[in-house]
């Protein structure tokens, strides 16, 4: 086993976060707070396929 790479530990922690807040939004039907939340997962999710790929280009995974 290697060494864990805390920044995606960081991210997936991110990304649960705002699983779970689209799932309070939809719980208190708030449309707007849905979007917001599913944008910020796609964001957040793109930032750490980003990082995946330039770790793996520079040798670092």
């Amino acid at each position: 086993m290697g060494h864990i790479k805390w920044i995606f530990v960081l991210y997936s922690l991110g990304a649960i976060l705002s699983m779970a807040l689209v799932g309070i939004a939809i719980a208190l039907r708030n449309i707007p707070l849905i979007f917001v939340f599913l944008i910020l997962l796609f964001v957040i999710m793109g930032f750490g396929f980003k990082t995946k790929k330039k770790m793996r280009d520079a040798g670092l995974l």
